[in-house]
Parts: structure tokens; C-alpha cells; sequence
């Protein structure tokens, strides 16, 4: 990340930001569409639920009911008093045609002695649709003459039945003559009809592990049971449901079978695929939307930092007239704003710095070379003054015009010198002996030497010679041996030694006096640089540097192991390629 620009990071954990903020929201829509299909489930299992219950309390009431008003009519009971199989069996014929057609439809009515065996049936098409066996009733009898209701299972088949006792009054009392028998075959048509009144539920009867009666296949419905009985959802190995469970209830009272009401959850799944699949689109395109939006919203912000940024390299390189462009109010439109004006302020305190260095540099310079004219000026003055003033022999007049002409000649060199390094000339290179150009420079402090006890050394081979301009060399080893005396008043020792390294010589001018102080040692060879210096501006060895440089070489300081400092001057044995330029020019 740090080494992306600030553009791409804005913009990276945006997207990141984005892409986690619309995969929560589609995870949190996705986990409430489950959660509340699950409960519409719920909902819709219990509605079949209701459903049911008064689906099979209206059939059991209206069969109770009608029943019940057969038993009560005077005709029936005295059909029913003859005791008279075939009267009873014609008074039922009678009786069922004048019952609705929607009770007869489904329905069936049996008329049965107290003991069971059944005198006549009504309403069955087929023989399966009625029970075979009423051997219940006579366990039941003990709850007459009440109505009894329950479901029943004969044959593996199941009905729900509703036992009406018939009595007559007779010297002993009441007298049970005979039992009518309603109810309904609960088989997988009747559990289709459950269905399609509850909107889609299928249901299953079973009772002691089998399947009675089912709107699913039997294996299907075999396992929903089995693992209906946890909580939670209920599974064939394929589908989920969601499931219900209803004890079912035998005339006697006692469980003899349960009831399992199922929603499936495929359809539902299909829509939350349908949903997820429109939410991940939708994700998708709001991703894409957003990024791109974001992308030019941040690339938008970043733009005019952008050109800040610019600007400041542009600064670093000190282009300080470069200025940005402010097009806003905000923050960064003031920032900008702040640049220019700070820009502004560098630009007037350079030029002021400028203009303040110049005036001083043509102060210091102009000391130096008054600094450096001073001794040869006041040679001339002198001689001439004796000339004038005094009445001299011969040998004396020559020695005084002698020291006139060579002071005249130092002041000439010295400012053909600073002519030639302010126009960046050069003198011709000649090939000079390095022994020589040495010897002229101890000669010229020779007396300084003697008086502060210094010994000076020179180990160079005679025979070394060197392409170079003798006087600018001169003035180089005059300025190194100058400073070398400066710093040894109490006396000391400077060793000059030379040494050929292939096309170079190395000559090393070393002292054993204080050394070089930390404070200069890496303006060294700046201008002006005069710490620790009685006299002088600075400039000699600046301009020493330079004059290697000028011949093809370089020129560096090392603080002695011993102690006092070392300068080591790199000169090649053949002209620089800059000296043969200069020299064509000329």
C-alpha cells in the first residue's frame, strides 16, 4: 500500500468499504427473505391446520347432527323398535333419499345391532369405503347414549366414524335396539381434498408406523414422518418442509394414530434463489456503479493534490516560479492558494538572498585581493620611496628594481588569475617539473619557516614532469604550504611527497599540527570559508581545487593518523582532455 499513489488507495478502500458494505446488506436481506419465508411456512402450516380442524369439525358436526335428528324421529324409532332387520334396512333407504346430496357424497351410514354386526349400509359405492368390522361398539358402549366420534382403523384402511345409539322405552327403560354408524373414508382422495382446501399442505395418516392415507408417495411420506418427530424442519432426502404434527384420536379416546401436515419448502426455495440471484445482479451493478462513481469522485479530490505535489518537485528543483491553479473554496483550494503564496515568498527571499550574496561575495573578494596586493604594493612602495628619497649604489638600485619588478610581476599574475577564473580561461599547459614548482613555493615562505621552526620536507623524484600551468600550480602548493605554517606557530614538520599510480601522480602535502576541525571539514573547499583563520577569505583553497580540477585531477583532505591533516592532490601525467580544448581555443 505504500507504495501506491493516493489515488488508487482512496479508491482501494472505497472498494473494499463498498464491497463489504453490499455484501452485509444482501447477506442481512438474504438471512430475513429465509427468516420470514420460514415463518410464512409456519403461518401456512397452521392456517392448514385450522383449515383442517374445521374442515373435519363441519363434517363431524353435520353428520352428528343429521344422525342425531334420525334417531329422535318417532317413525325410525318404531321401524328400529320391530326389531325386524328388513324393516329397518327399508326405513334406512327411506331415510338416506331424503338426505342432501352434499351429505350423501361422501359420507356413508350404517346400521349396526349393539353387538357390532352390521343390518344395513348406505352410501358406500364400494366395499372398501365402509369398515368390515364394527366389533368397537360393544367397548364402547358404556359412554352411550352419548354420541361418540373417533377415527378408526379396520383393515388397514381409515374412517373417521360417529357412533349414534338408537333407544327405545321399554318396562325395563331405555332400550338400545340398534347403533347408526357415519362417518367418512379417510383415504388419499379424501387427503387430496385436504390439500387443495388448504392451499397446497400435504397431509399424511399413519398410525403404528404405516401409512393409511397420503397426498405423497409412500416412501416419501414413510420418511417425512420419521423425522418429523424432532423439532425444527422435517426432510425425505431430497425436500425440506416444514412439518405439524396431530395426534389422532380412536372412538375409544385412546391415540391410535397421528396426523402430519407438511408445507414444502421447493417453492419458496425457488423464489429465494430467484431473489438471490436478483440480488447478487443487483449487487453487481451497484458495485460496478459505485466504483466507477467513487473512481471519478476521488480522482476528482486527488487531481489538485496532484498538481501540489507537482508543484513541490517543481520547487525542489528550484523552479520557483511555478504556481498552481486554484478552482475551489475548500480546504484544498486554500491549501493551494497558501502554496502560491508561499512560492510567492521563496521566490522575493531568493532574489533577495541573491542580490544579498552578490553585494557580499564583491565585499569579501574584493578584501581578499587587497588582502593579497597588500605585500607586493608595499614592496614597490618601499623600493621606490628608497630610490627616491635615498642616495643607493649601484648593486643596491638594481636588488631594489629587481624586488619592484618581481612584486610588479606577482601583482600582474595574481590578477590575470582572477581575470581567467572569472571568464572560466585557462593558461597554455607546459611540460614543468613538479620538483621545481614545489621548490618555488618553500622558497617564497622559506624565511616564515625558519622564524616558527618549521621543517619542511620534500621527497619528489627531479625527473618528474608534468603537463601544467607553472604559475597557477605555483600558487596552489603556496596556498597548502601558507595554511600549513598558519596552524604551526610553536613549529612543527610538512612533509611533501609524490607518488606515480599508473597515469596519475598523487602528491600529498601533510602536516602534523592540529589537524582539520569537524566544523569545516565538508565545506572544505567552499569560498569563503575561514574558521580558525587569521587572515585570508577563504578562497585559496577553493581556487587550488579548482585549478586541479581545471588540469585533469581532483583534490581531497585526510586527517592524518598521527595527527594534522593531509591533502592529497591526483594529477595525470598526460594533458587533460579539457587543457587540450582550452589550449586549441586559445
Amino acid at each position: 500500500m505504500s507504495k501506491l499513489s493516493l489515488l488508487w488507495k482512496i479508491w482501494l478502500s472505497t472498494s473494499v468499504a463498498l464491497t463489504a458494505m453490499f455484501a452485509a446488506a444482501g447477506w442481512i436481506l438474504q438471512s430475513h427473505a429465509i427468516e420470514t419465508t420460514t415463518r410464512s411456512l409456519e403461518d401456512e402450516v397452521r392456517t392448514s391446520v385450522h383449515a383442517y380442524e374445521s374442515v373435519w369439525r363441519a363434517r363431524e358436526e353435520m353428520l352428528a347432527s343429521a344422525a342425531a335428528i334420525l334417531r329422535n324421529l318417532p317413525d325410525v324409532r318404531a321401524a328400529f323398535g320391530t326389531r325386524d332387520q328388513a324393516t329397518i334396512r327399508d326405513k334406512a333407504i327411506e331415510l338416506w333419499a331424503t338426505l342432501s346430496d352434499r351429505l350423501k357424497e361422501a359420507a356413508f351410514f350404517l346400521v349396526a345391532t349393539p353387538e357390532g354386526a352390521i343390518i344395513t349400509q348406505l352410501g358406500a359405492d364400494k366395499p372398501e369405503s365402509v369398515p368390515k368390522s364394527l366389533h368397537l361398539i360393544d367397548e364402547v358402549r358404556e359412554q352411550f347414549p352419548a354420541q361418540i366420534s373417533g377415527f378408526l382403523v379396520d383393515d388397514g384402511r381409515l374412517f373417521q366414524i360417529i357412533l349414534t345409539p338408537v333407544y327405545v322405552d321399554s318396562a325395563r327403560g331405555p332400550d338400545l335396539i340398534s347403533v347408526l354408524v357415519s362417518g367418512y373414508p379417510v383415504n388419499d382422495a379424501a387427503a387430496q381434498r385436504l390439500k387443495l382446501s388448504t392451499g397446497g399442505s400435504d397431509f399424511v395418516f399413519s398410525s403404528n408406523g404405516k401409512i393409511l392415507a397420503s397426498t405423497l408417495p409412500q416412501a416419501q411420506a414413510s420418511a417425512l414422518t420419521k423425522s418429523a418427530g424432532g423439532p425444527g424442519k422435517a426432510s425425505d432426502g431430497t425436500s425440506e418442509y416444514s412439518p405439524f404434527l396431530r395426534r389422532l384420536s380412536g372412538l375409544d379416546g385412546k391415540p391410535m394414530g397421528s396426523l402430519g401436515i407438511f408445507r414444502s419448502f421447493e417453492l419458496s426455495r425457488n423464489r429465494l434463489d430467484q431473489l438471490r440471484n436478483d440480488v447478487f445482479y443487483m449487487w453487481l451493478l451497484a458495485i460496478v456503479l459505485g466504483l466507477g462513481l467513487t473512481y471519478l469522485l476521488v480522482r476528482r479530490i486527488v487531481q489538485p493534490i496532484h498538481e501540489l505535489d507537482s508543484a513541490a518537485a517543481q520547487i525542489a528543483r528550484q523552479n520557483y516560479s511555478h504556481r498552481v491553479e486554484v478552482t475551489s473554496g475548500d480546504e484544498i483550494g486554500r491549501l493551494g492558494a497558501t502554496f502560491n503564496q508561499m512560492c510567492d515568498s521563496l521566490q522575493s527571499a531568493r532574489l533577495e538572498l541573491i542580490r544579498q550574496e552578490r553585494i557580499s561575495t564583491i565585499g569579501r573578494l574584493a578584501s581578499s585581493i587587497v588582502h593579497d596586493l597588500r605585500n607586493p604594493l608595499a614592496a614597490i612602495y618601499g623600493g621606490a620611496e628608497m630610490m627616491v628619497d635615498t642616495d643607493l649604489s649601484p648593486p643596491q638600485m638594481r636588488r631594489l628594481a629587481a624586488n619592484i619588478y618581481n612584486a610588479s610581476r606577482r601583482i600582474q599574475v595574481m590578477l590575470q588569475d582572477l581575470l581567467n577564473v572569472s571568464r572560466g580561461k585557462a593558461a597554455q599547459q607546459e611540460p614543468c617539473r613538479l620538483v621545481e614548482i614545489v621548490d618555488a613555493a618553500i622558497e617564497a615562505h622559506g624565511a616564515a619557516a625558519s622564524a616558527q621552526k618549521v621543517k619542511i620536507t620534500v621527497v619528489v623524484d627531479e625527473e618528474l614532469e608534468l603537463p601544467l600551468e607553472r604559475a597557477r600550480m605555483e600558487r596552489v602548493f603556496l596556498n597548502l604550504v601558507g595554511n600549513a605554517l598558519e596552524v604551526m606557530p610553536q613549529g612543527g614538520e610538512i612533509r611533501i611527497t609524490a607518488t606515480r599510480h599508473g597515469e596519475n601522480v598523487v602528491v600529498e602535502v601533510s602536516d602534523n599540527g592540529p589537524g582539520i576541525s569537524k566544523e569545516i571539514r565538508e565545506q572544505l573547499f567552499q569560498p569563503f570559508v575561514t574558521f580558525g583563520k587569521k587572515n585570508g577569505l577563504g578562497l585559496g583553497l577553493a581556487l587550488s581545487r579548482q585549478t586541479i580540477l581545471d588540469h585533469g585531477g581532483d583534490m581531497w583532505a585526510d586527517a592524518e593518523p598521527t595527527g594534522g591533516a593531509r591533502f592529497s592532490l591526483s594529477l595525470p601525467v598526460t594533458p587533460s582532455l579539457q587543457a587540450t580544448r582550452q589550449a586549441v581555443r586559445l
